[in-house]
């Protein structure tokens, strides 16, 4: 589970579901805000008219008062038909005579007697007039009316909109005062996202140096950097770094220790063999092979733990060639035993690397060996060296068994031996080769051979001098130790 996403999911979720929540709310309290505004402005209308009839009633009979409102309060027709009026063409009306809205609204007028002085209107009245709002229905549309009777002259006088335009106009106004909110909802979420990235930005740089920490620089997370939620996490690992650590040296020790100490007696026990060998040719040469097998696990046991602790490991610049070429002089006694071949094809002339030589040079005999050890008689071995990229690449092809691919990555683990009756050795060498190979900046992989043909290739990439001049070994020591 990410807590990134998590939290971005449950805040952009949160902050869209409030700010549409708070849009609909400001639409419909907008909307219903406009409505109120509306029937105000048609009461006040009909109070206007209202005066006007008041104020010519005492001067203009009937029908001259008919007359003036008809000319003050109809809109004069120009021969514009309603449905063009309707249209989203331009609001003025031809020749500027008023506006398109005006058609929309309405005015009447009766006397005392019920007689029409005014009627733009045209609604059913049959069932007479009530004061206060109402709702009619009148040439196919819904208008709102607000009608009062004038206590002066005894006229109803009713004012009335298109419920349509007043719908428009409400609907227009409302979603004004929402899109704003609407425009800004996309950034409020990406400010969101960009809050929560930023906020999780420390422990990513705590992250990096746990993913990049190897087993031989095990060193404490700077909790300086955290945030004080995780101080308590980091201190905790910190805590826990410190004892692998200290686990890990006491492997260490106890490897290179044991290693030591069991030297001196092998030593001691292979001089007497001999010396029995002397005296009964052809009885201890199985013992004597067994003591050789273990001699050469204390050897590589040793250089297991020097590799592991990476003290006292000085870089050089050393050209590569000429250590694969020894390398292989050293193994061809090797080889001839077994009538096996060694081959050299060498791309580079000068492959200038910055290394520990002797460990490049353990490296490359170890495997030479390997390969020696898994091939069957009168084959060959090649070992090719290529420049790579900023680097050299190095490819010892053997035409013994191979290894299958799911196999491989456990073929490089420590004291792991895939067949066991193939060779005596015990699990170390592609493990040792792949440590000294990291150690110098470099990779180890298997793969199969380029050719098609059964066996297995061991590719080793170094970086070049100029690459690797960064990758030195005077600070490859553990925590412990320093």
């Amino acid at each position: 589970m990410s807590l990134t996403r998590t939290l971005t999911l449950l805040i952009t979720t949160t902050v869209l579901f409030i700010a549409l929540v708070a849009a609909g709310w400001s639409y419909l309290e907008s909307d219903h805000e406009l409505e109120e505004l509306f029937d105000a402005e048609l009461a006040q209308s009909t109070r206007i008219v209202q005066g006007l009839v008041q104020h010519l009633a005492d001067t203009q009979s009937l029908d001259q008062l008919s007359s003036i409102l008809e000319e003050t309060l109809r809109l004069p027709d120009n021969g514009v038909p309603d449905a063009e009026l309707d249209s989203d063409n331009d609001e003025i009306l031809p020749g500027g005579i008023g506006h398109k809205y005006e058609k929309k609204i309405a005015f009447e007028v009766w006397s005392q007697q019920g007689n029409p002085l005014l009627d733009t209107l045209t609604a059913d009245d049959s069932l007479g007039l009530d004061p206060g709002y109402a709702w009619v229905e009148s040439s196919g549309h819904r208008w709102r009316t607000f009608t009062l009777k004038d206590p002066a002259t005894g006229f109803w006088i009713r004012t009335a909109q298109r419920e349509d335009i007043r719908q428009e106009l409400s609907q227009e106004l409302a979603l004004g005062n929402v899109l704003p909110l609407l425009l800004a909802l996309p950034l409020m979420v990406l400010a969101a996202i960009s809050a929560i990235q930023f906020s999780f930005r420390p422990l990513r740089r705590l992250e990096k140096p746990v993913r990049n920490m190897a087993p031989e620089r095990i060193h404490p997370l700077d909790d300086r950097q955290a945030p004080r939620e995780v101080v308590g996490l980091v201190q905790a690992v910190n805590g826990l770094l410190k004892r692998l650590n200290q686990a890990l040296e006491r492997e260490r020790r106890f490897s290179a220790d044991a290693a030591h100490e069991l030297r001196t007696p092998l030593a001691a026990l292979r001089l007497n063999l001999e010396r029995q060998a002397e005296r009964h040719p052809g009885e201890f040469d199985e013992l004597t092979a067994a003591v050789d097998r273990m001699v050469h696990l204390v050897e590589q046991m040793l250089l297991l733990s020097r590799v592991d602790a990476g003290t006292d490991f000085v870089p050089e610049d050393r050209n590569l060639a000429e250590i694969v070429e020894q390398s292989i002089a050293d193994v061809a006694p090797l080889a001839l035993k077994k009538q096996i071949e060694p081959e050299l094809d060498n791309e580079c002339v000068l492959a200038m690397v910055s290394c520990h030589s002797a460990l490049i040079n353990s490296l490359m005999r170890s495997l030479l060996a390997n390969a020696i050890q898994y091939s069957p008689e009168h084959t060959t071995i090649t070992t090719r060296l290529t420049p790579s990229g900023n680097g050299f690449h190095i490819a010892v092809c053997d035409q013994g068994p191979g290894i299958p691919p799911e196999e491989r990555e456990r073929a490089l683990s420590r004291f792991v031996r895939l067949d066991q009756r193939l060779g005596g050795g015990a699990g170390l060498g592609l493990a040792i080769a792949r440590r000294i190979a990291e150690l110098h900046g470099g990779q180890l992989t298997l793969s199969d051979r380029p050719d098609g043909k059964t066996g297995l290739c061991v590719n080793i990439w170094l970086p070049a001098k100029s690459a690797s001049e960064d990758t030195g070994f005077r600070d490859q020591r553990p925590l412990a130790s320093r």
